[in-house]
């Protein structure tokens, strides 16, 4: 199993639960500008799509899009606990968290990463950005540590990999004190600090 990945991108939150999952897995990182592979393999030819995570498995085929991956990788290794039964309402509200982390906010960062964004296309993203972030405070305003069932799960891995850009972006957390302890909690994982350290984001 091989995990395509970029440093500090979203595919962040899938490297973290592979080794939550305790998951025997190779990693290769992507250039997405370039669409190449750090081995020089045409990342299209992997990927249509173009952008990471692309999980390769072990007998071939290739899951993208990350939060597939993310619940693809929870069901294989139940015993980690990284996502509640399915079938389930809690399982219901992970896929909600899921679908709106990808589909709100990290949407809402684009254009604060497109190198042909206007400063007002940037300015308009700091907005949106800060609209979801206030959102994500109020999730986590009832004094929760984690998003779904009172435990740590795939959508605490995205949320962190997402809302960690903020640091990236000159978007000050402070603003969302119940967010940015989320980030800290996520980011003191022996897991995420792997993680984190293999993608050379720390040292």
């Amino acid at each position: 199993m091989k995990l395509y990945y970029k440093p500090g991108a979203c595919s962040l939150a899938s490297h973290i639960t592979l080794y939550e999952a305790g998951a025997d897995f190779a990693t290769e990182a992507v250039d997405t500008d370039a669409g190449r592979t750090e081995t020089g393999t045409d990342f299209r030819a992997i990927n249509p799509n173009g952008y990471v995570p692309a999980l390769q498995l072990a007998g071939g085929e290739v899951l993208t899009e990350g939060a597939a991956v993310l619940q693809w990788i929870a069901d294989r290794h139940p015993g980690a606990g990284l996502a509640p039964e399915a079938g389930s309402l809690d399982r219901a509200r992970l896929q909600e968290a899921l679908n709106w982390i990808s589909s709100e906010l990290h949407k809402a960062f684009g254009p604060l990463f497109r190198a042909s964004a206007t400063d007002e296309d940037r300015a308009r993203a700091r907005t949106q950005v800060a609209a979801k972030f206030d959102r994500a405070e109020a999730m986590l305003a009832d004094g929760r540590d984690w998003l779904v069932a009172g435990r740590f799960s795939v959508a605490d891995a995205y949320l962190f990999a997402v809302a960690n850009w903020a640091n990236f972006t000159g978007i000050d957390l402070a603003r969302w004190p119940a967010l940015a302890a989320h980030v800290a909690r996520v980011a003191a994982r022996p897991a995420a600090q792997k993680a984190m350290k293999a993608e050379g984001l720390i040292q």
